[in-house]
C-alpha cells in the first residue's frame, strides 16, 4: 500500500495536464502512486504518453469534476489522498513533502488525522506563482494535530481540495458529502467532517487560475449558488461556536462582495439580496458583534434587507471614494513638482568633494558593507563627511551623533545632487542623477546562490513588481561594484550587465571575522546571555518569494529538547508561536532558545555561535570565513531551486553537512557528525570557492581605491587563504 495516492483529474485544460504529468515524472516517489482520471481523449493520449507506471483511467468528454474525482479515488491504493485537478501544478518535490508528513502523522499519534492542509501558489493567465495568505493560519497551528474547534482559523485557508490531503478512508465514508460540483464547498467540508486536522506549512500546490473570457460563461443567477453553498455548509457547526463564528463571518464576507463587485442585473441583484439577507438572520451565532466601521454598516444593511439603501450606501462610497482620490493625486503631483523644483536647484550646485552618501537594505540603518566603509573611511579619510540615508522609523535607532537624512526631505534632495560619493548595498531611488564627477559604488549584500537582477525575469515569483527597465537604468549609474570572489563577480556582471569596475576586494563587512579577538568572541555571547561552555547553534532561515512571509520550517521546541540542555539556538527569524502556553516559552526563560531576528549586526551573532544552521541564505558563505560548522536544511531545495532559480547546485557543492528532514538534521548534531571530517573537507572547499577575497582588509581596499584614488597595484594584496587567521572559536576564546 503506497503512502500516498495523487489523483489528477479532469480534460487537458489549455493543455496544463502536460506540465504537470512532466513535473511529477521528473520527481518521482517511490511510496507514491499516480492516478490520472482523464476527461476526453486529449487528456487520455497525454496521459498514456507519460511514466508506464501512471493509471490512466480513460473518461469520456464531458464528465464532470466530481465524477472524475470518484474514477480516480476508486482506482487508489494510497493511504492519503491528494486530488490535483489537470489544469493545476505541483511545485517540485510536492508529493515528497506531502508523503513525508502523512507518514508522520500515521506514526504519531493512536488518534488519526483525517486532513492535512499545506500552503499554496497562484498562478493566472498573466502572473505566476504569487504566494496565498495562508502561511499565517497554518504557522499558528504548528506541528500539532487538533480538532478544528481548537484551530478554527484554519477554516479561512483558501477553500481548495489542492491544497489539502485526505486520508483515504476518511474520503470513503464521507464521499458523498465531500465529492460535489462546488469545489470551495467540498474543501470546506473535508474539515467540518474531520475528527482531527494537521498542517504542513510549506507549499506543495499551485492553483491555476484561467481567464474567464476562455470560459464558458456563468448565468447570473449561478451566482446563487453560493449562499447555497453556506447554507449546506453551517448546520455542520451546530454545538461548535468557534467553527460557526468563522464560517458566518466567512459567508457574510462572501455573499457582500459577490454583491458589490458582480454586475448583475437588478431582478438577481435583488434576490440574491434578499436571500443572502435571510441567510445572515438565520445563521448569525448568538452575541455575534458586528465589526466596526463601514463594515459594519454593510452587516446591518443585509441584516435588515435593505435594498434600496445598500446600494444608496455603495453610491456615497463610490463618490467619497473618488474625492479621497483626486485630493491624494492632487497631494502627490504637488510634492512630486516640489521635489523636483529642489533637487534641480541642487543639482545647479557643484559637487562637494568631501562628502559621502551611505544607505543600506533600503534606508534601514548603519549596515552591512557600507557600514564597514564607513568605518574605516573615518580612520583613513577622515575629512570625507559621511551622511546616512535613513527613514523616519529607524532614524531614532541611530549611533549617536550619526549624520542623517530622511528620505523625501528636502535635505536629502540636497545632500544626494551635491555629494561626490554614493555608497549603497542595494540602490539609490530611480529619480537619482548620476552626475558628471560623481562616483557610485554598488557593495551588494550577500554572495548569489539564488537568481539576481536580469535572471529573476524567468521566476515570476522571484520577479514579482520588478521594473526590469528601471534596472537597467539603475545599473547603469554604477562606478563600481564590490566582490568577495570570482564566482560572485561573474554572476553580478550576468545579472546587472553594464560598464562599471569590479572590485575583487571582499566583503568589508567580513573583515571583522579575521580581526576580532578572543575578547570580542567573549564579549558577543556574553551580550547574548550564553553562559561559558555551551554549544550556541545560530538559526538563519532565508526568504520564499513563494511564501507570504516567514514561514517557519522547524519544530524549535522538539529540535531543542534532541539537542539538549547544553546547547542554545540562536534563532534568526519571527517564529509564529502564540500564547503562553507555547513550548517554547520555557526554553526562552531557560536561555535555551533566544530570538535574535532583531540583533544588529548579523556579524556580531555570528562571532558568538559554534555553528550555523541556514537554508539559501547568503550567511553561509560569510560565516565560512570562521571555518566553523555550517550545516543546510533543505528540507524544500526543489520548490526553492524551480520558483527562485539558482546558480548552482548547493546540494552538491555544500559547506558541510545537509538535512533534507528535521530527524536528519537532528541527528546531524546528536552523532557529532556537524564537525566530523567530512563536514571540514566540504568546507574547506566552499571556503576556498567563496571566500577567495576575505582577509581582513576588504574595507581598506575600498577606501584607498574609491575614495582616495590609489592605483590598483598600491593595495594591500589578498591573502592566500592558507595564510589567514579566523577570529577565535567561542572554545578557543574561554581556553
Amino acid at each position: 500500500m503506497p503512502q500516498l495516492s495523487v489523483i489528477v483529474y479532469g480534460p487537458n485544460a489549455q493543455g496544463h495536464l502536460t506540465e504537470l504529468l512532466g513535473s511529477l515524472e521528473s520527481h518521482p516517489l517511490p511510496d507514491a502512486e499516480v492516478i490520472v482520471a482523464a476527461v476526453g481523449d486529449w487528456a487520455r493520449e497525454t496521459a498514456e504518453g507519460h511514466a508506464p507506471e501512471t493509471i490512466v483511467v480513460p473518461l469520456p468528454d464531458g464528465t464532470g469534476d466530481p465524477e472524475a474525482r470518484a474514477a480516480g479515488a476508486a482506482r487508489a491504493s494510497g493511504r492519503w489522498l491528494h486530488f490535483v485537478h489537470a489544469k493545476d501544478g505541483l511545485p517540485a518535490g510536492a508529493s515528497r513533502l506531502i508523503a513525508e508528513r502523512t507518514a508522520e502523522l500515521d506514526t504519531g499519534s493512536s488518534d488519526p488525522v483525517d486532513v492535512l492542509l499545506f500552503d499554496h501558489v497562484t498562478t493566472t493567465w498573466q502572473t505566476a506563482a504569487r504566494p496565498s495568505r495562508d502561511g499565517r493560519h497554518l504557522a499558528a497551528v504548528g506541528r500539532a494535530a487538533l480538532p478544528l474547534h481548537e484551530a478554527a482559523d484554519l477554516l479561512r485557508l483558501t477553500p481548495l481540495l489542492g491544497n489539502r490531503a485526505l486520508r483515504a478512508a476518511f474520503w470513503r465514508a464521507h464521499e458523498e458529502r465531500l465529492n460535489t460540483d462546488d469545489e470551495p464547498r467540498a474543501a470546506h467540508a473535508a474539515l467540518l467532517h474531520a475528527e482531527r486536522v494537521a498542517c504542513l506549512n510549506q507549499t506543495a500546490y499551485e492553483h491555476r487560475v484561467l481567464r474567464p473570457e476562455s470560459l464558458p460563461p456563468r448565468a447570473p443567477e449561478d451566482r446563487l449558488a453560493l449562499i447555497d453553498r453556506y447554507e449546506a455548509l453551517l448546520p455542520l457547526t451546530r454545538d461548535r461556536r468557534a467553527p460557526h463564528t468563522v464560517l458566518y463571518d466567512l459567508m457574510v464576507r462572501d455573499l457582500l462582495r459577490t454583491f458589490a463587485r458582480e454586475d448583475l442585473p437588478d431582478p438577481v441583484a435583488r434576490e440574491f439580496f434578499r436571500r443572502a439577507s435571510l441567510a445572515a438572520v438565520r445563521w448569525r451565532p448568538e452575541g455575534h458583534r458586528r465589526p466596526a466601521g463601514l463594515e459594519g454598516v454593510r452587516y446591518a444593511l443585509l441584516e435588515e434587507g435593505a435594498y434600496t439603501k445598500y446600494r444608496a450606501f455603495q453610491a456615497a462610497n463610490r463618490t467619497r471614494r473618488a474625492a479621497r482620490k483626486a485630493v491624494r493625486t492632487r497631494k502627490r503631483r504637488l510634492g512630486a513638482k516640489v521635489r523636483d523644483h529642489q533637487y534641480q536647484r541642487a543639482l545647479s550646485r557643484p559637487l562637494d568633494p568631501n562628502l559621502a552618501v551611505f544607505a543600506a537594505y533600503w534606508d534601514r540603518g548603519v549596515a552591512c558593507n557600507p557600514a564597514a566603509i564607513a568605518a574605516k573611511l573615518a580612520e583613513l579619510a577622515p575629512h570625507i563627511r559621511p551622511v546616512w540615508v535613513v527613514n523616519k522609523e529607524n532614524a531614532a535607532l541611530l549611533p549617536p551623533g550619526t549624520d542623517h537624512v530622511v528620505p523625501g526631505t528636502r535635505r536629502y534632495w540636497e545632500t544626494l545632487a551635491t555629494a561626490t560619493y554614493l555608497t549603497n548595498n542595494v540602490n539609490f531611488p530611480n529619480a537619482v542623477v548620476k552626475r558628471p564627477g560623481s562616483i557610485h559604488l554598488q557593495t551588494h549584500h550577500g554572495t548569489p546562490l539564488k537568481r539576481m537582477g536580469m535572471d529573476q525575469m524567468d521566476h515570476p515569483a522571484a520577479a514579482k513588481g520588478l521594473d526590469f527597465a528601471a534596472l537597467l537604468a539603475r545599473i547603469d549609474k554604477w562606478d563600481y561594484s564590490v566582490s568577495a570572489n570570482s564566482h560572485s563577480t561573474r554572476m553580478w556582471e550576468r545579472a546587472y550587465p553594464s560598464r562599471y569596475t569590479s572590485l575583487d576586494y571582499g566583503y568589508p563587512r567580513n573583515d571583522v571575522f579575521y580581526t576580532a579577538t578572543a575578547a570580542d568572541v567573549r564579549a558577543a555571547r556574553e551580550r547574548l546571555g550564553i553562559a561559558p561552555g555551551r554549544t550556541a547553534v545560530l538559526y538563519a532561515p532565508t526568504h520564499r518569494d513563494y511564501e507570504a512571509g516567514f514561514t517557519p520550517r522547524l519544530d524549535l521546541a522538539a529540535l531543542a529538547d534532541r539537542l539538549g540542555e547544553n546547547t542554545v539556538l540562536l534563532v534568526r527569524a519571527h517564529y509564529f508561536y502564540g500564547g503562553a502556553a507555547s513550548p517554547l516559552a520555557g526554553l526562552r526563560r531557560s536561555g535555551r532558545i533566544i530570538d535574535v531576528s532583531s540583533y544588529d549586526p548579523v556579524e556580531e551573532l555570528c562571532l558568538a555561535a559554534d555553528a550555523l544552521v541556514t537554508d539559501y541564505s547568503s550567511i553561509m558563505f560569510d560565516y565560512a570565513n570562521l571555518d566553523r560548522p555550517i550545516v543546510v536544511y533543505a528540507d524544500d531545495w526543489e520548490t526553492y531551486r524551480t520558483t527562485r532559480g539558482v546558480y548552482f547546485d548547493l546540494m552538491a557543492e555544500h559547506p558541510g553537512h545537509v538535512a533534507r528532514t528535521q530527524e536528519e538534521l537532528a541527528e546531524i548534531f546528536v552523532s557529532g557528525a556537524w564537525r566530523d571530517d567530512s563536514a571540514a573537507k566540504a568546507r574547506a572547499a566552499f571556503r576556498r570557492r567563496f571566500c577567495e577575497y576575505d582577509d581582513g582588509r576588504a574595507a581598506e581596499r575600498v577606501v584607498r581605491r574609491v575614495f582616495l584614488g590609489e592605483p590598483e597595484e598600491a593595495l594591500p594584496p589578498v591573502l592566500p587563504i592558507e595564510d589567514r587567521t579566523p577570529a577565535p572559536t567561542p572554545e578557543e576564546a574561554t581556553a
